[in-house]
C-alpha cells in the first residue's frame, strides 16, 4: 500500500484522522471521542474533531494515564505501520521526561488499600467515623 506522508506546511488533515494514523488511538471513533472530551489540544486550545492539524503544530494528547506533547512533522491520510506512524510526530523532551517520571512514580507507588482485606471491622468503622467527623 502507498503510505504517502506529506510534510508540506500547507497540508492539512482532520485531527481525529491524524491521531488515528499516528497510532495514538486504535480507531478513529476513539480519537474523535477523546477530542470531544477535551483530551486533545492544539497549541493549548481545546478543539473539535473537525479541526485541521498542520505540520508544525504542537498537539497535547491525554491517553489513559499518559500525557503526550508532540510536534506534528507529517500528515498521512491512512493508518500504516508503526514505523510510518512514528515519522508523523516528534515528542518534546519535557513531555518524555514527564512521562518517564510518571511511569517511575506509578511503578513505586503503593496502593493504600492494598493492606486492607475485605470489609472494615467495627473497630475500623469507629476509627473512620472519628476521622471523618474531625474534618
Amino acid at each position: 500500500m502507498n503510505y504517502k506522508v506529506s510534510t508540506e506546511p500547507t497540508a492539512r488533515l482532520r485531527i481525529d484522522k491524524w491521531l488515528w494514523a499516528a497510532r495514538f488511538f486504535k480507531t478513529r471513533s476513539l480519537a474523535a471521542d477523546a477530542v470531544a472530551k477535551g483530551r486533545v489540544r492544539i497549541g493549548g486550545d481545546a478543539v473539535k474533531a473537525s479541526k485541521d492539524v498542520r505540520v508544525g503544530d504542537r498537539v497535547t494528547i491525554a491517553v489513559v494515564e499518559q500525557v503526550w506533547e508532540v510536534d506534528v512533522l507529517g500528515l498521512c491520510e491512512v493508518r500504516g505501520p508503526a514505523s510510518i506512524a512514528q515519522t508523523l510526530y516528534a515528542e518534546t523532551a519535557e513531555s518524555r521526561a514527564k512521562r518517564t517520571a510518571e511511569e517511575a512514580r506509578r511503578r513505586l507507588f503503593r496502593e493504600p488499600a492494598a493492606v486492607l482485606h475485605g470489609r472494615p471491622t467495627k473497630r475500623d468503622r469507629r476509627t473512620i467515623d472519628k476521622l471523618s467527623r474531625e474534618d
